[in-house]
């Protein structure tokens, strides 16, 4: 009877010689449970088969490396996180903006969204966003500019969903001070 390899041996010895054996197990292993998990944040499920068979691409393709002091499944589910983010936000960032900006044209008041496109046209918006920090730019550049939710950007940023709630607030509290 052959011995069990550790995660750390499996990964180890895809990054180091292509062995599909090992690939093969570490699949076997971790594909149901990323399924699961995806399953849990998207109910669509070709995209989470698509997300689950493009993380193992990446391991195997050496895209994605694992380091050694880190948990294997921490990492694996970092890499499927990332890849549902980016599918969800190409199929359905488009579509929300066009319902965003739907619904902003049948309003009488300008929006905060309309004052910004507004400074745009004025060239003053540009100065507006190099004076937020960095923290509060990365959080505008995921939530209005790549239209992700408030999950999504925390996903992508790393940062509690509340963090990127009151991030955003703050972000748009001053760039409508500093156009106004």
């Amino acid at each position: 009877m052959r011995e069990t390899r550790s995660d750390g041996e499996l990964l180890r010895a895809i990054a180091a010689d292509e062995d599909r054996r090992a690939f093969e197990e570490l699949y076997r292993r971790y594909a149901p449970w990323l399924t699961a998990r995806l399953r849990g944040r998207c109910a669509d499920a070709s995209v989470v088969d698509d997300v689950v068979q493009e993380t193992f691409l990446s391991v195997w393709r050496g895209t994605a490396r694992y380091r050694e002091d880190g948990d294997p499944a921490g990492w694996l589910w970092r890499i499927a996180s990332r890849r549902l983010i980016d599918t969800l936000r190409g199929d359905g960032a488009r579509g929300r903006l066009r319902q965003t900006l739907a619904r902003l044209r049948h309003r009488d008041e300008a929006s905060a969204e309309e004052r910004v496109l507004a400074g745009v046209e004025h060239g003053d918006l540009a100065g507006a966003l190099t004076r937020l920090s960095p923290e509060l730019r990365a959080v505008l550049q995921a939530t209005v500019i790549d239209g992700l939710t408030t999950r999504e950007a925390a996903v992508l940023l790393g940062i509690p969903p509340g963090t990127v709630k009151t991030r955003a607030l703050r972000a748009r509290k001053q760039l409508r001070e500093a156009l106004a």
